[in-house]
């Protein structure tokens, strides 16, 4: 089955429902998109939780990292991901293993079998190939907009 996002309504309604995310593939780089996205979603007062196995127990953004999804305590409203998509159906199998509401991969970022893992398990939300900073800029632009 080909994997399609939801549509453009139902993606503003995780980022509005959303209080904490998960940054998977976080750098410690501030010239990185990861960083420079988890800085955004912070400012937006969103919680960030960095994850990436070469930078745990450090800090980044004044959040300490950890190695992996597994090792994150309480839930995840969304796991954004910013790993290469040979390591996406990886990272879903993760994500089934804890506590989290929306599967959400970068711009550029989509594997159809991460979404068929995550399908069969019953996950719904799921959203690929879409920058969480771009999709909170077009939401507020939306809601302005009315």
């Amino acid at each position: 089955m080909k994997f399609h996002n939801p549509e453009e309504k139902i993606i503003f309604d995780y980022l509005k429902k959303a209080k904490r995310i998960a940054i998977v593939g976080m750098s410690d780089k501030t010239n990185r998109s990861s960083y420079l996205i988890a800085e955004q979603l912070q400012l937006a007062g969103y919680e960030i939780v960095p994850v990436n196995p070469v930078l745990a127990g450090k800090e980044i953004l004044g959040e300490k990292v950890v190695a992996r999804l597994q090792d994150v305590t309480g839930h995840i409203d969304i796991v954004d991901i910013f790993r290469r998509s040979e390591f996406l159906p990886e990272v879903a199998r993760d994500f089934l293993e804890i506590d989290a509401d929306v599967f959400w991969s970068q711009s550029g970022l989509f594997s159809e079998e991460a979404a068929e893992i995550l399908q069969n398990a019953g996950v719904e939300k799921i959203v690929m190939d879409r920058c969480t900073k771009v999709e909170l800029l077009r939401m507020k632009w939306a809601e302005n907009s009315e």
